[in-house]
């Protein structure tokens, strides 16, 4: 009789152990660096809201998981992925030959640029009017990279770095910096019920956007494959209507399948 309840409990323990295992792995932890509009932000009433939230949520949905959000820094989102702390990362983040070194791609979505963007009293009208000023970027984005490659050719005084939007603008209202420098999307839509700023200048990068995984992850293929699906059926283009109000452009990453990328 002990024996038979000593099994009884073993495989009851063994059961517990598997059941756990099932619900974490129907889990998935993406990164995101909330207040990067219109990506992932908080509305009015505090509520997670974006293109990339309704995107991952969408993913979550077709391979049957539960998808958690993570507040994350933009620059904490590669060590934080790598290091197996989050299962996958958005925000706007660019696919670059640099970083297919240590991470993995799912295929883009998103076709993008980035800008400059002042207050509409300032009289700037593009990159040649900063010369001697301060210019704010997003810490490790594309933004930054660029402007600090740039920095001698535009004569940019001061480059501020900022981890989001939000607290840029809030700067960029308040004259502590000149423009603030970051994806041509974000500032489009952040301003377009906001007279007080203009975006000025596109400044041509090619970027294009997608879900950033740990090196050879094997969630990266499953969600790629969702990724396509989502174009396919024109969830992704009414996901893009949602937020930029027009369906996405024939020929781009949104509504395009492409491969993953690879070096």
């Amino acid at each position: 009789m002990r024996v038979l309840k000593a099994i009884l409990i073993s495989g009851a323990l063994a059961l517990g152990s598997f059941t756990a295992a099932v619900s974490y792995a129907a889990e998935i932890n993406v990164g995101a660096n909330i207040g990067n509009v219109p990506w992932e932000f908080q509305d009015a009433s505090g509520k997670i809201v974006g293109f990339e939230i309704d995107l991952m949520t969408e993913v979550g949905k077709r391979l049957g998981m539960d998808v958690k959000f993570t507040n994350i820094p933009f620059a904490g989102l590669f060590a934080a992925v790598q290091s197996g702390q989050i299962d996958a990362a958005v925000s706007s983040i660019t696919i670059t030959k640099k970083r297919l070194e240590s991470v993995s791609f799912a295929q883009p979505y998103y076709d993008s640029d980035q800008s400059l963007t002042v207050k509409s009293e300032s009289g700037i009208t593009g990159l040649a009017g900063m010369a001697g000023k301060t210019v704010g970027v997003d810490t490790g984005s594309t933004g930054d990279i660029w402007t600090t490659a740039h920095q001698a050719e535009t004569k940019i005084a001061t480059i501020n770095k900022y981890e989001g939007l939000q607290p840029a603008m809030l700067d960029l209202q308040a004259g502590r910096i000149d423009g603030y420098i970051s994806d041509i999307p974000a500032l489009l839509y952040y301003s377009k019920d906001k007279p007080q700023f203009k975006v000025v200048e596109r400044i041509k990068t090619t970027e294009q956007y997608s879900v950033m995984f740990a090196k050879d992850a094997p969630l990266a293929a499953k969600v790629n494959d969702v990724i396509t699906a989502l174009k396919k059926d024109g969830t992704l283009a009414k996901i893009h209507e949602t937020w930029f109000g027009t369906k996405p452009d024939e020929g781009l990453a949104t509504s395009t399948v492409l491969d993953m990328p690879k070096l």
